[in-house]
């Protein structure tokens, strides 16, 4: 029998482009696999469908998906009108069409307007979102249909790249919690159609909206040619997820505090709120908070 790989402790992030037809879930798991990674999570969950940007972050990084899980997004979407299916998808069945006149590029332009800025989206029965501890693409998939209360949600922008009878191309930015397949239902609607989303790439994640992707493909080419150690030089600092966060260093002394959790004295230079926080050798040590009587409180400490 094989001898199974041992776990190890990696650190850092991956902007993974995650294919067509993969789960996130899925996607996360090999790509842990790949690195032989302990501990890995991802940022914000793409349907199957949906390609592009899916961050994946390992051991002590994992630390910082919940600051990602609020960042703005911006994505592609191919919308097509005049037919929906239950998932508002290309993956879902059709369940209803529509025999309304094609509707002409003013009335789609003046449609798009009335959906940037703040909105209300009701959340889809086909979402990981739980009621009762369900979620509730389960019940969806048992042929059930619950009430969802509307959240508010902000389209930053919304632009249309092309309109092609059935086809609708648009680049959406929005705030976090905003699904598209609903705001391409309800963009259907106020043109007096249905519609669905027929392809969905994830252009980015803020803040990495100039920061270049890698396939799966491309991984594991890296760890066939050249193993871990490859794999290791495609890693992000986890530190380059907060790049608004001010930097402050630390003593050796205040790195032995905080390393043991305990609050250290804030320069009065320091501004107040999140901070990152690095150890005399330049290495990132902790996030911390400035808090108002002048006093580093650590949120997380980083393993040294």
């Amino acid at each position: 029998m094989p001898t199974r790989a041992r776990s190890r402790d990696v650190r850092g992030l991956v902007l993974l482009d995650k294919p067509g037809g993969l789960t996130s879930n899925r996607a996360l798991q090999r790509v842990k696999h790949l690195f032989q990674a302990a501990k890995a999570g991802h940022t914000g969950s793409l349907d199957p469908l949906a390609t592009g940007m899916l961050p994946i972050c390992f051991g002590a990084a994992t630390s910082v998906c919940a600051y990602l899980l609020d960042a703005r997004k911006a994505y592609r979407v191919v919308a097509f009108l005049g037919v929906a299916t239950d998932t508002g998808d290309a993956d879902g069945t059709v369940v209803a069409t529509s025999e309304r006149a094609a509707p002409d590029a003013d009335a789609v332009a003046a449609a798009l307007a009335r959906f940037e800025g703040p909105i209300e989206q009701v959340p889809p029965m086909y979402s990981a979102l739980k009621q009762g501890g369900v979620r509730l693409y389960e019940l969806a998939r048992r042929g059930v249909s619950v009430p969802r209360a509307a959240r508010s949600v902000v389209i930053e922008s919304l632009r249309l790249e092309a309109y092609r009878w059935p086809e609708l191309a648009l680049t959406v930015r929005c705030s976090k919690g905003t699904y598209v397949r609903t705001l391409v239902e309800d963009v259907a609607a106020a043109l007096g159609t249905l519609g669905h989303v027929r392809e969905l790439r994830r252009l980015y994640v803020d803040p990495f909206v100039d920061e270049p992707m890698v396939d799966l493909a491309t991984l594991e080419a890296s760890a066939a040619e050249g193993g871990l150690a490859a794999l290791d030089r495609r890693l992000l600092p986890l530190d380059r997820a907060l790049p608004e966060w001010p930097a402050v260093p630390v003593s050796a002394a205040g790195a032995e505090c905080l390393a043991h959790g305990q609050a250290v004295a804030a320069d009065p230079e320091w501004p107040l709120g999140r901070v990152k926080v690095y150890a005399p050798a330049g290495d990132l040590l902790a996030l911390g908070e400035v808090s108002t009587d002048r006093r580093l409180v650590p949120l997380r400490v980083f393993g040294r």
